[in-house]
């Protein structure tokens, strides 16, 4: 076990340094009067020590990350933090005001401008910067920038962005948002026996959230633009933290933004809420590749989570050893599959060196060693662990019950856990319970004792998702499932491509019903000008453009894209042309599966 050094205040030092002043209260709420977010409960309860119920370590960022207010980065540069799970950062140009990342949804983002304002005064906004492709630094824009941008504004991006931006929340959204609720914590309650934090930040915001497309594209490094009078120097780091990602540099203030490749933890080679398989590899070289291109031209390096760092030498220190531990979580993982372990045997028994384990900006918060290093392994290497007793096993249930029934019985694996708790093997105990759970739902005994050992699990966890999945799974447990509905916001739709449109569709398709199911819809898109044939058979609905002069689809569809929108959500395209058989139409709806009541796959 690593010695943490408890005694060393420069995180607070510089987390505190430069505020100006705090939102009082902390408190936001939407035009509906609902609180989208409160960071008052956070800071009330975690200006105490650490009690019993939380790892010490996490306890500490958690009082780091719940600091709220303005802040002045250094001269021209200010960070709203504590408003949302991430910052927004205020550049002074010659006229008024470039917005980097604008939070999670538009109540905090206009809050946090409106907080800006009051103290250096009412700029209008002349520019808009998104670091990266997850909502949280992009879906408050419409708190900063009106809908349908209407006077122009540059809004910045890397090469590639909406489209990941959108394609997250739509392939894969919904199971993402449902791991999502144990990701953040989002039902515990907040405070010392519930969720204290992610690690990244506290938790996101409810509110609003939208995207404002952008109209200027960072295509490589070392791409130079100026915005209301500042030079911005651009690093393009994709398939590093996000797929479409950027670092930049201002060369005149000594700046360096670097967006979310490094902050003040260890962070996710892959996440528990689910997410493409990230690669340690490249975000190492990248990290590197900062270092060498803006370390020593830089005097503050701020990110798009947390507090900055201020001082050349720091500065080189910190990114070198952000660049280290990817580095090395990647290179020791090959290196020990390479001798014929497994993912969970590597992550046992791997060691980091003393000056990382050490580091708190290293320690895992948000990310963790042992989620990480399975996570290499994962990407090289598949589900599979080469082990042919794996290849083919049960699912969870039908395994539990044999497990159960070879073990004598629901009972009689209650108390084996109990004991193997009693000892201290949580581990184990969880698993011995989990079987119990599946194999016979309705047993109480094996849910609370199953929850009761969560919730320890929790409580020791110094990775904060660790802790809330933990800590969610133990409240399930115990009072039920909450569900959290999910939907894609209007604002978040604007931005689907047609081809996304499409594409939501064809993840939607019942194979089995529509096996015997064939047909064809031509799609004009008018608006944008587009043509796509359509094309259902053996269960898989195909899309692509469709040339002049190809032969007549079942259906011919002409409507504008706003129009297809609504029409592939299962409303009535109010406008919309039809040639053809309309019931063709009709028929691709019957193989569609339904979206969840609980968690829609598009609100329009």
């Amino acid at each position: 076990m690593t010695e943490l050094d408890y005694g060393d205040r420069t995180d607070f030092d510089d987390a505190d340094r430069g505020h100006i002043a705090s939102l009082t209260p902390g408190i936001i709420k939407d035009e509906q009067g609902k609180v989208v977010w409160d960071n008052d409960v956070f800071s009330s309860f975690l200006r105490g020590d650490c009690p019993p119920t939380a790892d010490p370590s996490l306890w500490r960022q958690s009082q780091l990350c719940a600091r709220q207010g303005l802040y002045e980065v250094t001269e021209g540069i200010y960070q709203v933090r504590g408003l949302d799970l991430s910052n927004m950062t205020l550049v002074e140009g010659d006229t008024g005001v470039i917005v980097i990342d604008p939070l999670v949804s538009n109540e905090p983002a206009a809050a946090a401008l409106a907080l800006y304002r009051a103290h250096r005064g009412d700029r209008p906004v002349t520019g808009m910067i998104y670091t990266h492709s997850h909502v949280d630094h992009f879906g408050g824009a419409e708190g900063i920038v009106p809908p349908g941008n209407p006077d122009g504004v540059p809004v910045l991006a890397p090469e590639g962005f909406t489209e990941h931006a959108v394609a997250e929340n739509v392939y894969a959204g919904i199971a993402m948002a449902r791991r999502g609720m144990y990701h953040t914590g989002a039902t515990l309650d907040r405070g010392p026996e519930g969720m204290i934090g992610t690690g990244l930040g506290q938790t996101a915001s409810t509110g609003t959230v939208s995207l404002v497309p952008p109209n200027v594209d960072i295509t490589r490094t070392g791409q130079e633009e100026t915005v209301d009078g500042v030079r911005i120097v651009f690093q393009v780091t994709p398939g590093t933290e996000a797929p479409a990602e950027m670092n930049f540099h201002f060369p005149d203030r000594r700046a360096l933004c670097m967006a979310e490749n490094a902050s003040h933890t260890l962070h996710n080679i892959l996440t528990l809420r689910g997410a493409l398989v990230r690669d340690a590899r490249v975000w190492a070289r990248y990290l590197d590749e900062s270092v060498t291109l803006f370390a020593d031209a830089s005097d503050v390096s701020f990110a798009s989570h947390h507090w900055p760092t201020w001082g050349t030498e720091r500065i080189t220190r910190y990114l070198t050893q952000q660049r280290d531990i990817y580095a090395y979580l990647h290179d020791q993982t090959l290196r020990m599959l390479n001798q014929g372990m497994t993912g969970p045997e590597i992550a046992e028994r791997i060691e980091l060196p003393p000056a990382l384990a050490g580091a708190w900006h290293a320690r895992g918060y948000y990310g963790s060693v042992s989620h990480n290093v399975k996570a290499v392994y994962q990407r090289y290497m598949g589900w599979f662990d080469g082990n042919p007793a794996h290849l083919w096993e049960h699912p969870p249930t039908e395994l539990a019950e044999r497990y159960v029934e070879c073990m004598g019985g629901t009972d009689r694996v209650v108390a084996l856990a109990a004991d193997y708790a009693d000892k201290g093997d949580l581990r184990f105990a969880a698993t011995l319970l989990n079987h119990a759970v599946f194999a016979d739902p309705e047993n109480s005994a094996a849910q609370s004792a199953l929850s009761g050992v969560y919730q320890r699990l929790g409580e020791g966890s110094e990775c904060g998702t660790w802790r809330n999945f933990y800590l969610t799974g133990a409240k399930e447990l115990r009072d039920g499932i909450t569900p959290n509905p999910f939907g894609i916001s209007s604002g978040m739709a604007a931005g689907l491509s047609t081809v996304q449109l499409f594409d939501s569709v064809a993840i939607r398709v019942n194979g089995p019903k529509a096996w015997d199911e064939e047909l064809s819809i031509s799609w004009t898109v008018t608006d944008t000008g587009e043509r796509h044939r359509m094309t259902l058979t053996n269960g898989v609905l195909t899309h692509r453009p469709e040339p002049e002069g190809a032969p007549p689809a079942d259906l011919a569809v002409s409507l504008t894209k706003p129009q297809l929108f609504v029409l592939l959500s299962g409303g009535d395209a109010e406008g919309a042309v039809f040639e053809g058989d309309r019931s063709v139409l009709q028929r691709l709806v019957g193989v569609v599966d339904a979206p969840d009541p609980d968690f829609p796959i598009v609100t329009p």
